[in-house]
């Protein structure tokens, strides 16, 4: 006589064959059994406290913003304002950041919102995420490195030293062919830094923040006592319009925190520190960022400002053109943190694809001694150095931005079907005024990516259809959800 299966092993013969059928791009990682390191070879060192996650975070946001864009948005956009548009995208980037920060401290795992998708929505849209940081996080390490290499041109020049114009500027303009070799050099740098240890890195990226704080806080403090309150007439040169316009450009000053939660696996005690230390360093970023804006059109008429190098032509013109310079020394510093952070952020997406199976294994391998990946950092630094060395900057500029965006929908939407979907997980941290918060997140970053411009869209598009290539080739077959389905 043949005995029939017992309802639930039939069941889960079914859901299995479904999920083999065709619903395994729908299969979610089980967050109870999302472990913090799955195999000696993959094991991420744990070295990180809360100061060093801040250090990290504020080292991704303050870069950029501050010593460049503030000018030209107060010029060009905002005028006086440009203290309100960055208010605006600072809270609209705290959104997002309260997200991250409850997921952060319920899955204290690499991959930020890579991971968060693929637990919550699905191995699809995790794969979808994952696969446009890698693009995103890569293009603006090259896309800094580029930027620093130019004020580092312009300080050699000040100091009269002339050098061969293929090793500095902007690569692919002019005439014949030019390399950029000090940004692809910055690259390799910051590759070899990271796979010195976590350790190590960290302490020097926590050097590197302090002082870049320092140079701020010392150009905030002496730029009070030579601000001109007439310069604040009129507030609002351009209208309510040029803030909110200011508020969409400023917005890509505001984000880091994002690539910073990658490193969730390397914190000593992630569910406690990784909410404390995003928000952490989003307020003081924020603090940092009005304060400065504030001196800024405060010492100068928003028309006299020098939209490159704004807090230099401030201070010239009042007389300080010695601190102009310590200035130009302070950015270069500043912004190198941000490569720092986003260099570790898509070497730990990366990382984290190929230990699921998404990519090959090959890549979840890690240092013996020192437990960091540095066979994928080592892979990034090359390629974020051919793009510094060989693409100018407004193309390598275009690659960015859309898909942390993207990064910010996901993460605000999952936040808010995990919490109505599994209300019983522990949460180390919730996010408030549920689901307002992230709904307005989510919002927000849909409204800012109409603001991008075509050809950012054909790029992705592009990039889009490489990754279902790999993953419907490789990665759905190799995923270890696929060999392990899961059981929820």
């Amino acid at each position: 006589m043949i005995r029939r299966q017992p309802f639930a092993v039939g069941e889960e013969v079914r859901r299995v064959a479904k999920i083999r059928a065709g619903e395994g791009i729908l299969r979610r990682k089980p967050i109870e059994h999302i472990e913090e390191s799955e195999a000696a070879e993959g094991a991420l060192e744990r070295s990180l406290g809360l100061w060093q996650l801040t250090a990290i975070g504020v080292g991704g946001i303050i870069g950029a913003g501050i010593f460049t864009l503030a000018g030209t948005v107060a010029n060009g956009k905002a005028g006086p304002a440009v203290v309100l548009s960055f208010l605006i995208a600072g809270v609209a980037s705290a959104c997002a950041a309260l997200s991250y920060a409850e997921f952060a401290g319920m899955i204290p795992k690499a991959g930020s919102a890579y991971t968060y998708g693929y637990a919550v929505l699905g191995e699809f849209v995790g794969w979808f995420i994952g696969w446009d940081l890698l693009l995103e996080y890569t293009a603006i390490v090259a896309v800094v490195a580029i930027g620093i290499s130019g004020y580092f041109g312009f300080l050699v020049e000040e100091a009269g030293a002339d050098l061969p114009a293929w090793m500095l500027g902007a690569p692919g303009t002019g005439s014949g062919h030019r390399v950029d070799l000090f940004a692809a050099i910055l690259c390799l740098l910051i590759a070899w830094l990271l796979n010195l240890g976590m350790k190590s890195a960290a302490r020097f990226e926590t050097f590197v923040v302090a002082l870049k704080v320092l140079v701020v806080l010392v150009v905030i403090a002496v730029g009070l006592f030579h601000i001109n309150t007439a310069n604040y007439h009129p507030f609002f040169p351009f209208g309510i319009s040029g803030v909110f316009t200011g508020a969409a450009t400023v917005f890509f000053a505001v984000f880091g925190y994002d690539a910073m939660s990658t490193a969730a696996e390397e914190s000593k005690d992630a569910q406690r520190h990784m909410p404390k230390a995003i928000i952490y360093s989003l307020v003081i970023s924020m603090v940092l960022y009005v304060a400065a804006c504030l001196v800024l059109t405060g010492m100068q008429n928003y028309k006299d400002i020098d939209p490159e190098s704004g807090f230099s032509s401030a201070f010239k013109s009042v007389g300080l053109g010695g601190l102009a310079d310590v200035i130009a020394v302070g950015a270069i510093i500043g912004i190198l943190t941000v490569m720092f952070t986003f260099m570790l952020g898509v070497t730990r997406v990366w990382f984290s694809m190929a230990r699921d199976g998404l990519l090959p294994h090959w890549f979840a391998k890690t240092h013996p001694t020192r437990h960091v990946p540095t066979r994928v950092t080592w892979i990034v630094g090359v390629g974020a150095a051919a793009i510094a060395g060989f693409v100018p900057i407004g193309e390598a500029a275009e690659l960015t931005n859309i898909g942390i965006l993207l990064a910010f929908v996901v993460v605000c939407v999952a936040v808010i079907v995990l919490r109505y979907r599994r209300p019983d997980l522990p949460r180390g941290f919730r996010t408030p005024l549920m689901p307002f918060i992230p709904a307005l997140g989510a919002l927000f970053s849909l409204w800012l990516v109409t603001f991008l411009e075509w050809q950012t869209w054909v790029r992705f598009a592009v990039w889009f259809l490489i990754g279902c290539v790999i993953y419907f080739g490789y990665s759905y077959r190799h995923s270890v959800l696929a060999r392990r389905p899961p059981t929820e």
